[in-house]
């Protein structure tokens, strides 16, 4: 380490020594230098005041060697930048005896600080307008340094606008100005930015800087300019009142109030453009003032203004189209231009009924338009010119299937989305004679009861006709059809407003059954039409026919007196009884019962037949005599009924029967069963009378023995002289025609036969299953009568 000592005439030990040396370092041995004993400086206690705060050396008392206790720094220790040295004086103290030494301590200045700015940052605003050459004064650089270590020059960075001059004050200091080459222009160029660099002597040398900011003033030099000279603008129609159509930018490369812009319409926009977007005049923004309806105007044309807020104002100008874009917001609509309504139902195909015109404000797509109807029915649209159709029937009509039509016409742009409108308009058919009266059914059968009222109603029989007022206004009648002579309006009446059914008399099915006739309904059309239904009226049979009672026969009263042969076998027939009943079948079925019976196990009686028979042989206790009371009943509700009494006598004498006589059959069989009932009830009063006459006329008589064969045990001997093999009956006339009504009904055949050598006659009841010639015992009964001459 260097360091310098020296020793003045005054006692005072001096050094030097260069700042900044690094603690611990040895500036001379201070025992030695002074003179004393270095074995004895701990002993006599030396030590080292300083007269500033900071010890900034020390002694070491082994050695005696002053030291660096501290980092000294000269401009901190010596802050005037106008003290040439720097000294820092010590004073040495020993003791035994005491002694101070004076010692000063020179520091030497070495380059260990670089020059500084006081800001590190200036700003110089400089107009734009300000000319070239003028100087602006900047802040001088600092340096601790001294001499040749403090500031020795400034530097300025390139620049094309500025440059800078070096001037030396008085001191020795060193300052800068700014100088403004070339004129400035805000709007190329706002802010200059540059260095400024102080470098000190010191080797190696030093420098410091700082950051000069030149701002620009400016001045309204610039009119404001738009983005583009004019403006196309597309918006839809109906947009909303508010929306933005388009925000105008204008720009002004001056600053402050110099490029705050106001924008405003121009005198070539039109009122009707102001009224109808606003702009604003602070952002430039043009919105939707009221709505827009592409139908009433389709372009609209503006000129804007934009003016800055100079003192002396400067303006640009552009213009701005905007073009309305149709859509979808009118509805087509449809006028009809003529109908016609009522129209008769019978209306030709291909008629024209209505004719309509359609129409829509919108344009392209929008305003083409579809029409249609429905296509189910009766019409078709056929376009006759330019938007306008013709209704025409297309299929033939039937007002009673359909009396009108509701027609609805739509109609359908072909915008996105679609719009569509309808019209409807109602086709009333009138009504044609075209249909004819129909009845609910094709064939009425009407029962009715026998024995009815005259004037009851039998049914109410009506059609229905689907025309409209006289053309379904019916009149009913029966049309004309004799019966035996009989006219059917003698029979029935029909009401002809409501075709209600009458009868005209009581019927009685004994006589007449059933009648078939037909009734019509006609309408009051021009010309009229009608149809016919069939009627079948079924008698319905009451009970009200007493079964009649003709075998066996009775002239007296209701008694019948028979005699057979005690001798008689087990199931002899004893005698028969027939009733008859003119009733329906189900009212006629007759049934037998015994309402007295002297000796129930002596005698049977078959209930469908009649037959009577013995149910064992006669004892000799059994009476002589027995009496037998029989009911016939029929089937009816309340049923009917006829008795008569058998009284039986037992004789001890056999007789004989004729019982082979020539069976040569005269057949008479009727046809019609109904012509004879009312023939034999109408003579049945004469016949009786012929009927007791012959009765009396047989008793008179008496039996004479067969010579035909030999005697039979089932022959009953009669009081008439009548002779009965098994149901073989003596009859008249009557009695003949009364058997062949009850035999015919149990499905037999009853002829007459002539009796030989007499003039009388022979009934035969024969089963239809069987021959003529038959018989065996399993034939028919043959009631006979025979004379002997």
């Amino acid at each position: 380490m260097l360091f310098f000592g020296l020793k003045s005439a005054s006692a005072v030990t001096h050094y030097s020594i260069p700042e900044e040396m690094e603690e611990g370092s040895v500036v001379a041995n201070l025992a030695t230098d002074l003179g004393l004993d270095v074995k004895t400086l701990s002993k006599r206690k030396i030590r080292l005041d300083t007269l500033s705060n900071k010890k900034y050396l020390d002694i070491n008392k082994e050695t005696g060697e002053l030291f660096i206790s501290e980092r000294i720094d000269r401009e901190h220790v010596c802050n005037t930048k106008s003290a040439t040295t720097c000294i820092l004086k010590l004073d040495a103290t020993i003791e035994n005896p005491v002694r101070m030494f004076n010692i000063e301590l020179e520091i030497l200045d070495i380059n260990d600080n670089a020059p500084h700015f006081r800001r590190d940052t200036m700003h110089l605003d400089i107009s734009e307008s300000t000319a070239a050459g003028e100087r602006f004064s900047l802040n001088n650089a600092v340096d601790p340094d001294i001499g040749v270590n403090s500031i020795k020059t400034y530097y300025l960075s390139d620049s094309d606008h500025f440059s800078i001059e070096i001037q030396t004050s008085r001191d020795g200091s060193k300052f800068t100005d700014l100088i403004l080459k070339k004129t400035l222009d805000r709007e190329k160029q706002a802010v200059h930015n540059l260095i400024l660099t102080a470098v000190d002597g010191g080797v190696p040398a030093r420098s410091g800087t700082a950051s000069i900011i030149v701002r620009v003033l400016d001045t309204n030099d610039n009119a404001p300019q738009f983005d583009k000279d004019s403006y196309n603008i597309n918006i839809m129609e109906n947009s909303p009142i508010g929306s933005l159509v388009v925000k105008l930018n204008a720009t002004d490369e001056d600053e402050g109030s110099n490029s705050e812009i106001r924008y405003s319409y121009s005198l070539y926009t039109s009122e009707k453009t102001q009224e109808t977007f606003s702009l604003n005049e602070d952002n430039g923004e043009i919105r939707v003032k009221e709505m827009i309806n592409y139908e009433d105007f389709r372009i609209y044309d503006m000129e804007i203004v934009a003016t800055d807020k100079g003192v002396n104002s400067l303006s640009g100008k552009c213009k701005v189209r905007i073009l309305i874009t149709d859509m979808n917001d009118n509805h087509p609509e449809i006028s009809i231009k003529s109908f016609t309504s009522p129209v008769k139902e019978d209306i030709t195909v291909g008629t024209v009924i209505a004719v309509v015109s359609v129409s829509d404000k919108d344009s392209g797509e929008n305003g083409q338009i579809d029409v249609h109807i429905f296509n189910k029915l009766p019409f078709k649209l056929r376009e006759s010119s330019d938007n306008y159709y013709e209704l025409v029937v297309s299929e033939p009509l039937d007002r009673e299937k359909v009396p009108e039509y509701d027609i609805t016409f739509t109609v359908t742009d072909r915008g996105t989305p679609p719009l569509s409108d309808n019209e409807t308009m109602t086709l009333e058919l009138l009504d044609v004679n075209d249909n004819v009266p129909q009845f609910s059914q094709s064939f009425y059968t009407i029962q009715v009861k026998e024995n009815n009222a005259p004037g009851e109603l039998l049914s109410s029989i009506t059609a229905h006709d689907p025309d409209l007022h006289e053309n379904q206004y019916l009149v009913y009648f029966i049309i004309e059809r004799e019966i035996v002579n009989t006219s059917m309006s003698m029979l029935f009446s029909i009401n002809p407003e409501n075709g209600n059914l009458y009868a005209l008399k009581a019927f009685d099915y004994e006589i007449e059954k059933e009648f078939l006739f037909h009734i019509e309904a006609r309408d009051s059309g021009v010309p009229p039409l009608s149809s016919n239904v069939t009627v079948h009226i079924i008698i319905m049979d009451q009970n009200d026919n007493t079964p009649l009672i003709v075998s066996p026969w009775r002239a007296h009263g209701s008694v019948v007196e028979e005699k057979i042969p005690r001798s008689t076998d087990k199931g002899t027939l004893i005698a028969k009884v027939i009733a008859i009943d003119t009733d329906s079948v189900h009212n006629s079925r007759i049934t037998y019962q015994f309402l007295q019976n002297t000796d129930v196990t002596l005698f049977s009686l078959d209930q469908y037949n009649g037959e009577i028979r013995t149910m064992r042989m006669f004892s000799y206790r059994d009476s002589r005599h027995q009496r037998l009371v029989v009911i016939a009943k029929d089937n009816g509700e309340p049923s009917l009924s006829a008795t008569v009494t058998i009284k039986l006598s037992t004789v001890e004498t056999a007789l004989k029967t004729y019982a082979d006589m020539t069976e040569i059959p005269e057949y008479d069989i009727f046809s019609d069963l109904n012509l004879y009932l009312v023939i034999g009830l109408g003579s049945v009063s004469f016949l009786l009378l012929i009927t007791i006459l012959v009765t009396i006329v047989l008793k008179c008589q008496k039996p004479k023995p067969s010579k035909a064969g030999p005697p039979c045990r089932n022959s009953v001997i009669s009081e008439r002289n009548s002779t009965i093999a098994d149901s073989t009956l003596v009859s008249n006339d009557a009695y003949w025609y009364s058997l062949f009504l009850a035999e015919t009904r149990k499905g037999k055949l009853v002829v007459r036969q002539p009796v030989p050598k007499g003039s009388r006659y022979i009934v035969s009841s024969i089963p239809r299953s069987t021959g003529l010639t038959e018989t065996s015992d399993s034939a028919a009964s043959t009631l006979q009568v025979g004379e002997y001459i």
